[in-house]
């Protein structure tokens, strides 16, 4: 580990040596997992993209809906179950070829494909035709009132480029599959690809022929991205100038960096909640010492896990205050969230105690806790406090970290039983949650549902949301499915991430709640 820190400030020193005004260096602690803008729907993987591919509709760094590659869209006069998107024309990809509504009919048609981790978001969509070359109508099945919310992240590809370079199939990174669009990129953002070394360095540089470069600042000219997953060389690298901007300052630096002239650290709520998943599903665990039986199958048990974990201490411990106890899965942010939910998880070891001797596992039993190590705020030492914690109601945890690229597969393949994820909700709505995390996992759904879970009648219910209209009804039906989620214990919620960004005072930008920084809306003093 110390010769890769050293390794990175040196690659950064020599970075920084070249670098000009307009040159943002920009580090935080892990890759994006691949450049295919429709194999992963992770969030540095996103934000990464969204630098150099453009969505139809993105968000704004306060995040509002702003308009991108479509200028505007309204459900269809007449008929409720189509939605018209017309398109922003003189838009030309990086290699110079024309934006047109080809290109969206092939992207959202590639992205609803099998290996797309993206299809869940365009469940209800059943047809998409281009009607001309600046106008494309959405055919759902049944009025979709939150379809524009769920294309923020549905980036747009050349059909003609993906065609020629054999990448129309989207990539399969969890069967370890590389194709041309994982490696290559050809977008009509603000920023083009350059070079590009998996977790060592990415350059961009601006494109001079964006569509946008009077609607934006535009003062970044070249983007160095460098990932740099051990936190004391980040936040060296950060203090010494050869770096201009982090995403993730850890919590133990904030004072150091806040106070070290000529760096600005900004604080934000974030968009997202940190929990534990557990596998209620299967028969028997594999990495369990009970034989012939699986203790997350018992509510009980899942409620005395939950009620051992001290979300205060690891609040003040862990997260030094950087973090906000959860007790539902959803932020603030998100349509049927309510405080009440959220603050409904208590500590009490006495009471998880009880629930677990009449569950009949009184003397405990041990499981392995899987947890990455480069994705969340101090996600391996909230795992290791966790352990701490488990460990006083009789569950013995042996921690297994690693870096998110090998822990997300465990979760998607069936391969853990008990596990650390972060949920973001860009369409600010619960059907977000429950499509990915609730719904019984299929080809169309539940592609995060790593608990095993399965209910039917929860299914129609979640269903049901993509073709609501009477919005007092839609979230009377989000309301039970909360309930259900919450009194099933499918999730240990630990919670709501706060972000610390650290800059140079050169830099300005306000904190997005997505974590997700747009180059092109910052300004360079």
């Amino acid at each position: 580990m110390k010769t890769k820190s050293i390794l990175a400030v040196l690659l950064l020193a020599t970075t920084a040596a070249g670098a000009s005004a307009e040159t943002l260096r920009w580090a935080r602690a892990g890759d994006s997992l691949t450049l295919d803008p429709h194999a992963q729907n992770e969030g540095p993987t996103h934000t990464l993209a969204h630098q150099i591919y453009e969505p139809l509709i993105i968000r704004d760094m306060t995040g509002a809906f702003q308009a991108a590659l479509a200028t505007d869209w309204a459900p269809k006069e007449g008929d409720p179950n189509v939605w018209v998107f017309n398109l922003r024309e003189g838009v030309s990809y990086h290699d110079g070829a024309d934006f047109t509504a080809e290109d969206v009919v092939f992207s959202i048609n590639r992205a609803k494909s099998e290996n797309s981790n993206m299809k869940e978001l365009l469940n209800s969509i059943t047809e998409v035709r281009a009607v001309d070359d600046y106008t494309v109508e959405f055919v759902t099945d049944g009025p979709n009132p939150i379809l524009p919310s769920n294309l923020t992240n549905l980036f747009m590809m050349d059909k003609g480029w993906t065609e020629a370079n054999g990448a129309v199939d989207v990539q399969d990174v969890e069967g370890g599959e590389t194709t041309f669009a994982a490696t290559n990129a050809n977008g009509t953002g603000a920023f083009k690809l350059v070079s590009r070394e998996p977790d060592v360095k990415t350059v961009l540089t601006q494109n001079e022929n964006y569509w946008g470069m009077d609607d934006f600042p535009m003062q970044v000219t070249e983007v160095v991205y460098t990932p740099i997953q051990n936190a004391a060389t980040r936040v060296a690298a950060l203090l010494s100038g050869e770096v201009d901007f982090i995403q993730d300052v850890p919590v133990q630096d904030l004072g150091r960096v806040g106070e070290t002239e000529g760096l600005v650290v900004k604080t934000a709520p974030q968009n997202r909640v940190i929990f534990f998943g557990m596998n209620m599903g299967a028969d028997d665990l594999d990495n369990d010492n009970v034989e012939g039986a699986n203790p997350l199958a018992d509510v009980r048990v899942r409620k005395a896990m939950s009620m051992a974990i001290n979300r205060d201490a690891i609040k003040q411990v862990v997260m030094r205050d950087q973090s906000q106890p959860a007790g539902m899965i959803a932020p603030p942010f998100v349509n049927g969230w309510t405080a009440e939910m959220d603050a409904a998880a208590m500590t009490d070891i006495d009471a998880a105690k009880g629930l677990m001797a009449d569950a009949g596992y009184g003397d405990g039993f041990s499981i392995q806790l899987d947890c990455p190590n480069d994705r969340y705020v101090n996600d391996e030492a909230i795992c290791q406090a966790a352990v701490g914690m488990l460990a006083q109601i009789g569950v013995t945890v042996n921690l297994d970290a690693k870096p998110k690229a090998q822990h997300f597969p465990l979760i998607t393949n069936d391969q853990t039983d008990f596990y650390m994820l972060g949920w973001g909700v860009p369409t600010y709505d619960s059907e977000y949650i429950f499509n990915f995390l609730v719904h019984t996992r299929g080809e169309d759904r539940g592609s995060w549902n790593g608990t095993g879970y399965s209910n039917p009648e929860l299914d129609a219910k979640i269903v049901s949301l993509a073709s609501e209209t009477d919005l007092e009804k839609r979230n009377a039906t989000i309301a039970e499915i909360w309930q259900v989620v919450q009194d099933e214990q499918l999730y240990i919620p630990i919670h709501h991430q706060v972000l610390n960004w650290g800059m140079t005072d050169k830099v300005v930008t306000e904190v997005s709640p997505e974590d997700d920084p747009k180059f092109k809306f910052f300004e360079m003093n």
